[in-house]
């Protein structure tokens, strides 16, 4: 990268558990307790339902097929992804909640090979199976030398920023939040002396002016800022006032980019003082091949988010998004007729965005 512009890969959910895990080469326990699916291959099945077998096992590498080989020609200087699943073959499934998420820690070469430089964990997965199961997540994730933001053994920890250094000698600062409208229990939030999440109910200005209290202490000259949040309903593209003021508080208090998450296809792309907000990235890795009921939003389309920001300022200098598709739960480069369709979507959804289609097949801000 030059030296006066800093690249962050960014995406949405990336979840490597249930049927993900199944077919990876140490599958754990398959059972579930979902109210319609009770063994974790079903996910499997219905993958192959659609696009045909699926092999396994798989090497770590087939989750994310084609994106690796654009993260490897953009070498982004971070990497960052909100991993929304526990990592755990210990604990017990987490009561009240209908949808269980884990992947098994033998598992984890599967993460490691996209080479995150931090795995948010600010969602409403990660304690899927208790406090058990995320300290087994939080020792997983460490001992495979991954960074964590947005959970810890208390809270100090979960609300603590991920600190990225970069090769001119600034750092990338990671904040992480997850939202109650996410699903994201309210008794998971960490407190002074206990685990959980780094957890606000909403999106309102006395968190915004929380976090930006973080920021403002931490942050030292040449610094770059990026709050992740995980918020939201999962279908729709209408994003509700209260997210839209909680974003631009945060960029007109310092914040360089706003990487939302939580919804199951993109959100608006908004540009705000010349910094980005991103409503929803969409899911990216996951086992949701094949589930019916919202097709209109083209869940099997996914996009991974390359964002340019000036080292100097943190201002947004360019946006290239890669549309991808899933298929037989690997990803691989979506076709003419998927590329038109995201950028048609994403332009109408996004309000004072014009996004154009480049040669080689990526979506830019025009």
């Amino acid at each position: 990268m030059g030296g006066d512009a800093v690249t962050l890969f960014l995406c949405g959910d990336v979840m490597l558990g249930r049927g993900v895990d199944q077919i990876l080469a140490h599958p754990g326990d398959p059972a579930l307790r979902e109210p319609y699916v009770t063994d974790a291959r079903d996910y499997v099945r219905l993958a192959e339902s659609v696009n045909g077998p699926v092999p396994a096992p798989v090497p770590p590498s087939w989750p994310w097929g084609e994106a690796l080989r654009v993260l490897d020609a953009a070498a982004p200087d971070a990497r960052i992804v909100n991993l929304e699943t526990s990592v755990t073959d210990n604990g017990t499934f987490e009561p009240g909640k209908e949808i269980h998420y884990r992947m098994h820690p033998a598992n984890l070469p599967a993460l490691a090979v996209a080479r995150p430089d931090v795995c948010v964990l600010a969602n409403n997965h990660v304690l899927d199976f208790g406090r058990t199961g995320l300290a087994g997540t939080l020792s997983s994730l460490a001992r495979a030398g991954l960074r964590t933001a947005g959970a810890g053994r208390a809270a100090e920890e979960a609300y603590a920023p991920a600190v990225i250094p970069l090769n001119g000698g600034g750092r990338v600062l990671v904040f992480a939040l997850g939202m109650r409208s996410s699903g994201v229990p309210p008794s998971w939030a960490a407190a002074e002396d206990e685990s959980g999440v780094a957890y606000t109910p909403a999106p309102t200005p006395g968190a915004a002016a929380s976090l930006l209290e973080g920021v403002r202490r931490l942050r030292r000259p040449g610094d770059l800022v990026v709050v992740s949040v995980h918020w939201g309903s999962n279908w729709g593209y209408h994003v509700p006032r209260d997210q839209v003021v909680f974003a631009r508080a945060l960029v007109d208090g310092g914040v360089d980019v706003v990487h939302g998450h939580s919804s199951h296809h993109p959100r608006p792309v908004e540009v705000y003082r010349d910094r980005l907000i991103l409503y929803g990235c969409g899911d990216f890795v996951d086992d949701y091949e094949g589930i019916g009921g919202f097709e209109q939003y083209r869940d099997d389309l996914r996009l991974m988010f390359l964002v340019s920001v000036a080292a100097d300022s943190g201002r947004l200098t360019g946006l290239r998004m890669v549309p991808l598709r899933v298929c037989r739960m690997r990803l691989e480069r979506a076709g003419a007729a998927d590329r038109e369709w995201l950028r048609a979507t994403v332009e109408e959804i996004s309000v004072g965005v014009h996004v154009v289609a480049a040669d080689d097949g990526s979506l830019m801000l025009g």
